[in-house]
């Protein structure tokens, strides 16, 4: 943890006094409770419910209120509290912005530089930082200090979130071109929506994921591994990890020819290193449920009584792949066998 610049902090309770004066500290619990209505920002504000925000924003002294106390009333906010010169805030930042991701809309993230917010730190009694305060309803539920890992982090989370669903999905730009793409008559159109959708917001890991897949179809094996590898390594998550093996399941072509497997397979059905080796093959050109298939008849006849365990080699390959399959009713289908085969 790292303290401060030596700064006036407020005597009183933190919430005592508002931000603005439009706050009363409750005997009771020290938690903030309503005395009069908030006051209105300065601006024009529109009518009704407070103006939708990003998962992930700045705020200010100017805008603390608004962007915090009272946006929390309609989803909790957690406050990242720190500053430029914090070297722990800067490994908890990146943290807490992958986990604003990962909840869906459970909560938000702002961020306030307390260097630029010292009276919102005074009342705070921000004595040292990186300083993380969850709110909910207006009011403080939790917080903690100093650069949690992020297992502590999704603890801390889930303890004070746990009656909180994940917000309704909201129609954005991207989404709707994602969608448009899904639904493309041609593989042409679909990626150019793709593209388009990446203009609209640059680095999108869904669009990124969805147009490199595109890529790899129709054997654009570089092109597909570099719009991967532009992706931050913060940013990517299991989808990505398995477009990576894909990808690189594609580029090293296993040795070996389809038609001579098939040819041993049909003199002999329990050919199991024909079956792997034609199996490798069909997952190299996409072929998943084909593969699994050749996988499923080793699970079915070899019964795990063979020197080479060939059932429980071709048992952890199927695991692997059906992890890379990006065809769920083919991932289904394997796992539903296989599950009968080894009962």
């Amino acid at each position: 943890m790292n303290t401060p610049p030596s700064k006036p902090f407020a005597a009183q309770n933190p919430y005592a006094a508002g931000f603005g004066g439009g706050y009363a500290t409750q005997p009771s619990s020290g938690v903030k409770a309503p005395a009069t209505a908030p006051a209105t920002p300065s601006g024009p504000a529109p009518s009704g419910a407070a103006p939708a925000l990003p998962l992930i924003f700045d705020v200010s002294e100017a805008d603390f209120e608004m962007s915090v106390l009272d946006r929390s009333i309609d989803v909790p906010v957690l406050l990242d509290l720190w500053a430029p010169w914090c070297g722990p805030c800067r490994a908890l930042g990146p943290i807490l912005e992958k986990l604003a991701k990962a909840y869906g809309g459970r909560f938000v993230l702002a961020k306030l530089d307390t260097d630029q917010a010292p009276q919102i730190s005074a009342a705070l009694q921000v004595r040292s930082i990186p300083m993380v305060m969850l709110f909910v309803g207006g009011q403080p539920v939790g917080q903690f200090t100093g650069a949690l890992p992020e297992g502590q982090v999704r603890a801390f989370l889930d303890q004070h979130l746990k009656d909180v669903p994940a917000a309704a999905p909201q129609g954005s730009p991207v989404d709707e071109l994602r969608a448009a793409a899904a639904e493309a008559p041609d593989d042409e159109t679909a990626e150019a929506l793709l593209r388009e959708a990446l203009a609209v917001e640059p680095g999108h890991l869904e669009a990124t994921l969805d147009l490199s897949g595109r890529m790899l179809a129709r054997a654009e094996v570089e092109a597909a591994r570099a719009l991967l590898e532009a992706v931050p390594a913060a940013d990517r998550n299991d989808r990505h990890t398995a477009m990576a093996k894909r990808i690189e399941l594609a580029a090293h072509r296993p040795e070996g020819d389809a038609a001579a497997l098939q040819a041993r397979i049909a003199a002999n059905s329990r050919d199991f290193e024909a079956r792997f080796a034609l199996a490798a093959l069909q997952v190299h050109g996409g072929q998943f449920r084909e593969a699994f298939d050749q996988l499923l008849e080793v699970v079915l006849r070899d019964k795990g009584k063979t020197e080479e365990n060939w059932r429980e080699k071709a048992r952890l390959q199927l695991i692997e792949w059906f992890d890379l399959c990006p065809d769920a009713d083919a991932v289904s289908h394997g796992r539903r066998y296989l599950g009968m085969y080894l009962n």
